[in-house]
Formats: structure tokens, sequence, C-alpha cells
């Protein structure tokens, strides 16, 4: 029942084309990693379009391949909406994002160590 979920919802990301998704516009979607303490980090996904349902974004990806980790929705005065993962999970956020067409790879900035 749980996989029927997640492939009802991954659909519908897919249905969003690239044009609505802004991905014709030069805003770019920024991937971060940031270090908290010892060996722990923190990845941020911010620059996705308004439009775009972040709760659902973010319970969608943390089942995708295998990510095995938790994440939130954080409201943030100067940048919007920032979805944070635990742990770097650069590469599995820019290939979920381009998999379920969100944001074309060319549009993607991937920053850290």
């Amino acid at each position: 029942m749980g996989v029927w979920y997640f492939c009802v919802t991954y659909r519908s990301f897919a249905e969003s084309n690239a044009e609505d998704s802004g991905a014709g516009s030069k805003d770019y979607v920024h991937v971060r990693v940031q270090q908290r303490n010892g060996r722990k980090s923190l990845t941020t996904v911010q620059g996705l379009k308004k439009t775009f349902n972040y709760n659902k974004i973010l319970k969608v990806s943390k089942f995708y391949k295998g990510f095995c980790c938790n994440g939130t929705v954080v409201q943030n005065l100067e940048l919007g909406q920032v979805i944070q993962l635990q742990g770097d999970q650069r590469k599995n956020v820019s290939d979920f994002l381009v998999q379920a067409g969100v944001v074309k790879k060319d549009l993607i900035k991937i920053h850290g160590f």
C-alpha cells in the first residue's frame, strides 16, 4: 500500500512540466551542505518556485531511492521557504529534482565542500 501511494505522489510531480516549474527562467535552485557539529551535516534546498507544495516535495524526496533521512520545511525571512534534510544529500536531492521534473539539471547549483 505504501509503494502505491509513493507512485501516485511521484507521478503528480512528473505531470508538472518544465515550463510551469520556472525552468525557463534563470532562477537557480541552490543545494547547499552545512556542517553542524562533528560529522553531522545539513542539506538545504532553496530557490524552488512558490507554486510548489514544499511539504509534498519533502515527503516524496525522503523516500526516493533510499535517502534514509528526515527533513523539514523552514520559513526564512530573506530566502522564503527552505527545505532542510539531515546529512549530505546534495547528489540525491539534485537527482530527485531532475527525475521528478521539478527543475532542469542546468538550473541546479550545488554548493559545499
